[in-house]
């Protein structure tokens, strides 16, 4: 059978079965791949860690408790914790999603080899997210029990914290693998560096959010990393409300609208 017999052949077969169906497969192939360069996925992790002891610990010193609400206060390393934390799942999702997707997209053609096999333009979306999410989803375990052993966490709540960055990779993974697709060169990428950098240092991550004027909360309440901010720092000192599900459900969303745009994009870019 000829290369383009195959092709075809394959391309019937990934039409049979659902999309996504057979995204686990593209996420065996990334973590096989990432056998060999695993300290690149462990160094993500040293990042927040080092924030939070040089900053949640050293700074918190001369800080003092801070205000959560309902007339408790938190010492100033307990406040800054989840905020990293939702950082850390941000970074690892799309840092993964984006270089990684634009490597392949542009320079390795890895997708024309995908699609020449019965997975089709869905499973490289829904693959390549669920790659994002477990890549975040290593950062956020990993920085929960340094901040567990630092005596930084004080509910049970904060076992459901780790869900929760599920859902921050969720958004940023789907935001990440869409950027990347609209990426010309890794110049680009400075761009991304540009929102990236703000969205965490404004996200209410250092400060609480009634620090900010008026006329500028909206904004910083808009932005995906102060939606899973928010969601973890209520987990993780045990102070869960109604919000909460709000602040789930808006992560759900962004994530759905980024994977369903890339899917759109990819689809134009490798089936065209």
């Amino acid at each position: 059978m000829s290369l383009l017999g195959a092709a075809g052949a394959a391309s019937r077969l990934a039409r049979r079965s659902p999309p996504g169906a057979r995204a686990h497969l593209l996420v065996e192939r990334n973590a096989r791949a990432f056998r060999h360069v695993w300290s690149t996925i462990v160094s993500g992790f040293f990042e927040p860690v080092f924030y939070l002891f040089s900053l949640g610990v050293g700074l918190g010193a001369l800080v003092g408790r801070i205000d959560v609400g309902a007339g408790r206060t938190v010492g100033y390393a307990a406040f800054v914790a989840p905020a990293l934390l939702a950082a850390s799942a941000m970074n690892g999702a799309i840092y993964d999603s984006a270089h990684n997707i634009f490597w392949k997209l542009r320079y390795a053609r890895l997708y024309d080899i995908v699609l020449a096999s019965p997975l089709g333009v869905a499973d490289v979306a829904v693959g390549e997210v669920t790659w994002a999410l477990l890549r975040g989803s290593i950062y956020a375990t990993g920085f929960l029990l340094v901040a567990t052993m630092a005596g930084l966490v004080g509910s049970w709540w904060a076992l459901l914290a780790l869900p929760a960055t599920l859902l921050i990779g969720l958004a940023f993974a789907g935001i990440g693998m869409a950027t990347a697709t609209l990426m010309r060169s890794w110049q680009d990428f400075d761009l991304l560096q540009l929102v990236m950098l703000p969205l965490f240092l404004f996200s209410a991550t250092f400060y609480p959010l009634s620090t900010y004027p008026e006329s500028w909360r909206w904004l910083v309440q808009v932005t995906p990393l102060y939606q899973g901010t928010a969601l973890v720092r209520q987990l993780m000192l045990g102070t869960p409300g109604p919000g909460a599900l709000g602040h789930a459900l808006y992560l759900v969303l962004i994530g759905l609208l980024g994977v369903a745009v890339a899917g759109r994009r990819l689809k134009g870019m490798l089936l065209s």
